[in-house]
This record gives structure tokens, C-alpha cells and sequence, in this order.
């Protein structure tokens, strides 16, 4: 099948965004963390002329270092197999599909890579953009480290041109957070209004504001004594990161964003950079490196663009002064 109306994935001046049909915002279903951001990370890879038994390649570095956060091996096999069996739930007024996300999975040993495969009963909600749909930029899905954040910033973005979302009944939003079974068979999770505020809706609504473009609150509504219904306030505010780097097919955003990083380890020299962005092993390092002292794993206090260029081999290593 040729000629797919829509790109799930876009760059634009303002930052490179997944656009996500309604429907899978709104669906049921349960994923960790880690799940989510490999969704994310495959949806921003779509793009207008795929075809029906394409695969993604899904570089688990990339993913470290747009993430910040350090999955292992282990953790991408659990997750990876968890999105072959866990489904989406799509119900609309004619019909019910219950569908999982992945076709298959397979993992490159010695490359670090994994190749995904979309269930073909899926991909129209992820591409087909005609009708209504969610956008929501990518390095905030990723910054946020919550599950229930992620998606409740998914359902806030699906309201952002509004001053608010619908008021959805506590049933139901528990019910796509996947904190309670519609059918009742399973037991609900923070049954206690105050729970579900403390573990849930505030987590959620702290990482949006400072991670994100959105900036919510949340208003409950009671019937008669109890709290029975949610609606979230929305406003917009600017985005707090820039577009992250993709290799493909994204190498406009790629140097965008490698350009950033060098201006914030101060290195201004322009021979410097050119030759830095020419090169994709000194990019891959400088993304590596900065990845590095996000999280620690790297201390440079007093001059890290100096302490870069010696790790990519664009100045010597100045030796310790000589005890006297």
C-alpha cells in the first residue's frame, strides 16, 4: 500500500512532534515506562510513503540519550515482549478491536539495535491523520519518567487549543490508565480519592508543568457527597527542550540539536564545529558525552567543551604541572 495520506512523525520550526489519532489516546491499555518510550520513539519514525512490512530500527543508544535514562538489556527484552501480547482496546459506537501494537520484534546482537513490526490492525490509528488526532512533541513524552504522566499528557495535548479537556468520570480515566478493570474482574488501584491524587494525578501534573509545553491543573467534580468526575485545565506555555536528533530520517534535527549541545559546552569556534558535525563518530560522541553529564556518569565542572574536544581527539590532554 503506497501513498499513506500522513507522516505520524514531523520536524518543524517549533519542534518535531508524533501526531496520534484520538483513538489511541483515549484507548485502554497498560505499559511501563520503558514501553512508552519505545512507542514513541516508533512513532516518531513513521513517515508518509511507508509500506505495509516496513521495519523501524530502534537504536537503544538514541534512545539513552534522548531519555536521559539508562535501560538494560533486559529491560528493552521485557518491554519489547510486553508490546507483542499487551493490546489496545478501541471501542467506538460500532465495534470493539482489541489489537497489539507489534507484529515482531527482533534484536541485532552486537549492533544494539531492534527491529520493530507494526500490526497492520493498528497502523491506520497511527498514520491516518484525516480526522481527529493528537499532537504532542516528542522530547517532552520522553522527559517525563512517570507512566501516568505520559499518558495524561497524551489526553491533555488532544485539548491544548482549548482552556480545558472534557470532564471525564473518574471511572473512565482510571479505566484507560489502566488502574481499573471495566469488567470488574480485576481489583481498582487507589481507591481513595486522595491516592489517586497523590500517586497519580499530581505526579502527573508536576512533570507536565516543568517538562513540557503544557502547563494543566485539574479540577474534581462531586455528585452529591463523592468525587465522580475530572476535568483538567490546559495552557500553553514554551516548550522546555529543543527538537531531539533522530539519524533517520531526521538529520536536519540531528545537527540542530548537535549544534545546541555544542553552543552549551561553549565551543564557538567554527572550523571546530564544522568539523565536529561532518563527522557522524564525533557527533555520536558529543551526544554520548553530554548524555554522560546529564546523568553523572561524567564530571567536568570547570570546562567541559575543552574536556570534550580532548575526547574526540581535537586537543591534547594538557599534563599535571610538576610537583615542585
Amino acid at each position: 500500500m503506497q501513498g499513506l495520506d500522513t507522516a505520524a512523525a514531523i520536524a518543524n520550526s517549533t519542534g518535531l512532534e508524533i501526531r496520534q489519532h484520538n483513538a489511541i489516546t483515549t484507548a485502554r491499555y497498560e505499559m511501563t515506562a520503558c514501553e512508552m518510550d519505545i512507542v514513541f520513539y516508533l512513532l516518531s519514525l513513521l513517515k508518509k510513503e511507508d509500506r505495509i512490512g516496513t521495519f523501524y530500527r530502534v537504536k537503544v543508544l538514541d534512545l539513552q540519550h534522548l531519555t536521559g535514562r539508562q535501560w538494560n538489556y533486559q529491560q528493552f527484552l521485557e518491554a519489547t515482549s510486553a508490546l507483542r501480547t499487551r493490546e489496545y482496546v478501541i471501542e467506538d459506537n460500532k465495534r470493539i478491536l482489541q489489537v497489539g501494537l507489534l507484529a515482531s520484534a527482533e534484536y541485532l546482537k552486537g549492533e544494539g539495535v531492534i527491529e520493530l513490526e507494526i500490526s497492520e490492525k493498528i497502523r491506520p490509528y497511527l498514520i491516518d491523520l484525516k480526522r481527529n488526532f493528537t499532537s504532542f512533541r516528542l522530547q517532552a513524552a520522553f522527559s517525563l519518567s512517570s507512566k501516568y504522566a505520559k499518558r495524561i499528557y497524551q489526553i491533555a495535548s488532544q485539548w491544548k487549543d482549548k482552556s480545558e479537556t472534557r470532564t471525564f468520570t473518574l471511572h473512565d480515566l482510571k479505566v484507560m490508565l489502566a488502574l481499573k478493570d471495566p469488567k470488574g474482574v480485576e481489583p481498582e488501584q487507589y481507591t481513595k480519592v486522595s491516592m489517586f491524587q497523590k500517586y497519580v494525578l499530581d505526579v502527573a501534573v508536576t512533570q507536565i508543568n516543568q517538562n513540557t509545553d503544557l502547563h494543566i491543573g485539574y479540577e474534581l467534580v462531586k455528585k452529591g457527597r463523592s468525587f465522580e468526575s475530572i476535568r483538567f485545565q490546559i495552557k500553553q506555555q514554551e516548550p522546555h527542550q529543543l527538537p531531539l536528533p533522530f539519524e533517520q530520517p531526521l538529520d536536519d534535527s540531528r545537527l540542530q540539536m548537535a549544534r545546541q549541545r555544542l553552543a552549551e559546552l561553549d565551543i564557538r569556534d567554527t572550523r571546530l564545529i564544522e568539523q565536529i558535525l561532518s563527522e557522524a563518530r564525533m557527533v555520536d560522541e558529543l551526544f554520548s558525552f553530554c548524555y554522560k553529564l546529564k546523568t553523572g556518569k561524567m564530571k567536568a565542572s570547570t570546562n567541559p567543551g575543552g574536556l570534550f574536544l580532548t575526547v574526540v581527539g581535537l586537543r591534547k590532554a594538557q599534563a599535571a604541572p610538576a610537583k615542585k
